[in-house]
């Protein structure tokens, strides 16, 4: 396995985690009522929005040429600490 797939790997199956855990903060915010819920879906809605974006920035990767994938993966870095800095965010605030 080229180093480039295993990053792609580690990438992918850490965004099938996030996704679980944002399924999971989802199923809170429709148990949740008022307030609560309102903060529960704003997280919902700004968590998805970065994993969108960091999907993007993963099919992008994958399609990069083997020379290019290099250059890509600084922003791909600063695209994964800031998702996952707000699932932490949303972590400790909501659990």
């Amino acid at each position: 396995m080229s180093m480039k797939e295993a990053y792609e790997k580690k990438f992918q199956a850490q965004l099938a985690e996030w996704n679980a855990e944002i399924d999971k903060f989802k199923a809170q915010a429709d148990a949740a009522q008022g307030e609560a819920e309102i903060q529960y879906r704003k997280k919902v809605d700004e968590l998805r929005a970065l994993q969108e974006e960091s999907a993007g920035k993963l099919r992008a990767f994958k399609n990069a040429s083997d020379g290019a994938w290099q250059d890509m993966k600084k922003g791909m870095d600063a695209a994964w600490d800031s998702f996952e800095d707000a699932m932490k965010s949303a972590t400790s605030r909501f659990k």
